[in-house]
């Protein structure tokens, strides 16, 4: 079967959800012997890849604002005209829009023979989602029962949309029972995050608690999209900033998806920081999958994953509006009372070796549902296939 999946802001090593949740649900279907094609907008980097072919009817810049996007896709006739041929000449059963916007949902652009998937990532409530669903694809995919709740809560009819984990790409090893006493001991806090406000990492420098007595190392990525023109620009600056004035914190250049587990295996603990509702969190999975204790704020889907292997914090949020996007930050005024939570979760944690160690212990057991191959069954049941 050739299954093909829309999403224009698409390329290897993205930091982002939506482009990683991508890689790992096709990497499932090619290990179950279908074939799979992403096609994207963005320009080529690196050596060609097989599995993705480039529009040339449009072409994004990079980074793209979000704002950018709507007047790059105005040509509707030419991009919908586009995807139409190649999905004829790869003979493609079923197409996923991964995205309202950016994967053409709204535009479906799919011959009457193809099945339709409509994939919902993040929250989103506005004309374009609305349009998408107009379109009556033949699934809705989204990626935990948070979701469906949300757009419930946003007055969309989500009664039979489909929650489906995001994939992992590779299988984690997790460190044996002596290296891990030794990471709870003496290992680094790391968090891996995309350069979002919403991510809240500067905010997690700004309230870091004096003697925390071990490192805290930061991977902080350049995405190919942002809310705001330089917002990544300027928010990295913000945070290596903060790092050079504290001494155990350290900015590292960005992974490759392939390298997120092995740098978590290293880890004492994981902390993801995001001040807004993770839909599903790939990064905390990723975490949980080589035994590395999670701890984040308690709303999204965040707290439904961690469960027992790891902390979750009380936060409180301003509001029920959905973002109309991948989301504005979250601000309250009491952000750095969360975060100084967080840290003590953290270092609660960290000090309680038999709470730490079943935590551990029950960290992979989070992840059982989320190898390829499994996600990639499930996906072809869910749309009938």
């Amino acid at each position: 079967m050739n299954i093909a999946f829309v999403m224009l802001t698409y390329h290897s090593d993205e930091p982002a959800g939506i482009e990683r949740a991508i890689a790992s649900l096709a990497a499932g279907l090619r290990e179950l012997g279908h074939s799979t094609l992403v096609i994207s907008a963005n320009a080529a980097d690196g050596a060609p890849d097989p599995h993705v072919v480039r529009l040339t009817s449009v072409s994004f810049p990079c980074p793209v604002a979000y704002e950018e996007i709507p007047l790059l896709l105005a040509d509707t006739d030419a991009i919908g005209g586009e995807v139409q041929r190649i999905l004829a000449e790869h003979r493609t059963d079923v197409v996923c829009w991964c995205d309202a916007v950016s994967g053409l949902g709204f535009l479906s652009p799919a011959g009457p023979a193809t099945r339709t998937v409509l994939m919902v990532h993040f929250p989103r409530a506005d004309e374009a989602m609305r349009q998408s669903l107009a379109h009556r694809p033949d699934a809705v995919v989204t990626v935990s029962p948070f979701m469906v709740e949300e757009a419930a809560r946003a007055g969309l009819d989500s009664r039979a949309w489909h929650a489906l984990p995001n994939a992992l790409l590779t299988e984690g090893s997790a460190p044996d029972a002596s290296r891990r006493e030794e990471l709870r001991r003496t290992g680094p806090v790391r968090v891996v995050a995309r350069a979002d406000p919403q991510k809240g990492v500067a905010d997690l420098l700004r309230s870091m608690p004096s003697g925390l007595d071990r490192p805290v190392q930061v991977v902080l990525a350049k995405a190919g999209f942002e809310l705001l023109p330089a917002l990544q620009d300027r928010y990295v600056r913000e945070c290596a900033e903060l790092a050079d004035a504290l001494d155990a914190v350290e900015i590292l250049p960005p992974l490759a998806w392939e390298e997120v587990q092995p740098f978590f295996e290293g880890a004492a603990v994981a902390l993801v920081p995001s001040t807004g509702p993770e839909s599903f969190s790939n990064v905390a999975a990723e975490a949980l999958s080589v035994g590395t204790p999670v701890v984040g704020f308690r709303m999204g889907h965040l707290p439904v994953l961690i469960g027992p292997a790891g902390r979750s914090v009380e936060f409180s949020m301003p509001g029920d509006d959905l973002p109309a996007l991948r989301g504005p930050a979250v601000r309250v005024p009491s952000v750095a009372r969360h975060m100084s939570a967080l840290w003590l979760a953290t270092t609660e944690l960290l000090g309680d070796e038999a709470g730490y160690h079943e935590a551990s212990h029950q960290a992979p057991l989070r992840t059982d549902s989320c190898a390829p191959a499994q996600v990639a069954k499930e996906f072809l049941k869910t749309v009938g296939l």
